[in-house]
């Protein structure tokens, strides 16, 4: 959500901001909600103060006539004020939580096909199997048996890819420990609020990736960035204890609705995959700078497996509602001969916190909105697309990665 004084103070910039992240909506339409909500809110306490000064002239001695009827007059007009102020609140809200996050000013213009590369990493030389057949002749995925257990796009890794999964995000970890990341396990399904303070659409979109618990306020979650961002809810953060770093790691539910026209070959798209998540809230002034160190640590995970890779700066209408900035990582894929999605790492800024009311008191006592980070470290299956489509061997074997090998007892391929 964003913050309500800036929109009264400048409705153009956020108008115009809108627009570039391809949303349609009126700010105007907004603002003219917030003043209805404002007057309202006036006349409440209005009234409110009429029937406090009531009640006491009639403390302490006989009430007269006229402050009696008076009162009843008072608390039925303001009973009736309430309702509508009550009413104004949701709509209010529903409708300040429909202006995205404004997108930063060194963030492309347009859709998908604006973003910019920024930077280039490792060859794009040559060709691979793709990653689906290499790994059903070797009896290494099952998509037949999981279609019949949940239904399409569900799977089952066995053996030595099951078992690299886990070296990888074993290796992943470290990595990121090392970095002074704090690791945590999260519950796998959130309430409504944190999904969609998160900035997550809610059960009533047609377009929601979500799978939700029938009869239950709870969905199941689509990354670990969900349930960490609901962590600190309606807290007050030290500076002191800033920034506070997270890696998260969670299966992921996503039913992938409007991907129509995108590449989901075998394990690249599927519905429920495992993921490795970093997340960090800082003071407002430094998230900038973690941001980008944030992408470094990317880049360095990626760098260590030996992946090649590319990085985007993502178009402000591809960004979504959340994001004021966005970096991707995609891979070279040897398979298709052109740079698959991999990774991604988000300043969200206060959008998310002011959501969930996630603030921070800094050293002069002074009370700021938090802001809020995440990015992907390993991403569970598409890594393991990149790595068979990166480590085949002439012999038919799978090389593994050397940062890899320890965690996988010592073994070299597969």
């Amino acid at each position: 959500m964003i913050d309500i004084q800036l929109l009264r103070e400048n409705p153009e910039l956020f108008q115009k901001k809108t627009n570039e992240k391809g949303i349609k909506l009126d700010v105007q339409s907004v603002l003219s909600l917030d003043r209805e909500r404002l007057e309202i809110l006036k006349q409440v306490e209005e009234l409110r103060s009429k029937r406090n000064e009531i009640a006491d002239r009639m403390k302490g001695g006989k009430p007269n006539e006229s402050d009696i009827n008076e009162g009843k007059q008072i608390k039925l007009e303001l009973a009736k004020k309430e309702e509508i102020l009550a009413n104004l609140e949701v709509d209010w809200q529903t409708a300040l939580r429909s202006i995205p996050n404004p997108a930063f000013d060194d963030v492309p213009l347009g859709g998908e096909e604006a973003s910019q590369e920024i930077k280039v990493v490792g060859e794009k030389a040559g060709l691979s199997e793709d990653h689906l057949d290499y790994a059903v002749k070797r009896g290494w995925v099952d998509f037949e048996r999981g279609t019949k257990v949940a239904g399409n796009k569900f799977y089952y890794l066995k053996g030595d890819l099951a078992l690299l999964e886990n070296a990888v995000v074993q290796f992943a970890l470290d990595l990121v420990i090392n970095k002074g990341f704090t690791y945590m396990t999260v519950p796998h399904m959130v309430n409504s609020r944190v999904a969609t303070g998160t900035g997550f659409a809610p059960r009533s979109t047609e377009q929601s990736d979500e799978y939700f618990v029938e009869n239950e306020d709870l969905s199941l979650i689509a990354t670990a960035e969900i349930p960490l961002t609901g962590y600190h809810a309606d807290e007050i953060l030290e500076e002191k204890d800033l920034p506070l770093k997270y890696v998260g790691y969670s299966p992921c539910y996503r039913k992938e609705a409007g991907t129509y026209g995108k590449h989901t070959r075998g394990l690249f798209r599927v519905h429920q995959f495992n993921k490795l998540e970093m997340y960090a809230y800082t003071l407002p002034e430094d998230s900038m700078k973690f941001h980008e160190e944030i992408l470094a640590v990317e880049e360095e995970i990626w760098q260590a497996i030996g992946i090649p890779y590319h990085i985007i700066n993502i178009a402000a209408g591809d960004l979504g509602a959340p994001a004021a900035k966005k970096y991707d990582i995609e891979y070279w894929s040897r398979a298709d001969q052109k740079y698959r999605e991999l990774t991604s790492c988000s300043n969200c800024t206060d959008f998310q916190t002011r959501n969930l009311n996630i603030r921070v008191r800094k050293s002069d006592g002074t009370i700021v909105m938090a802001h809020s980070l995440n990015g992907t470290a390993v991403s569970m299956a598409r890594t393991l697309v990149a790595i068979i489509e990166h480590f085949q061997l002439p012999d038919g074997k799978l090389a593994i990665p050397e940062v890899i090998q320890k965690y996988m007892g010592g073994r070299k391929s597969i």
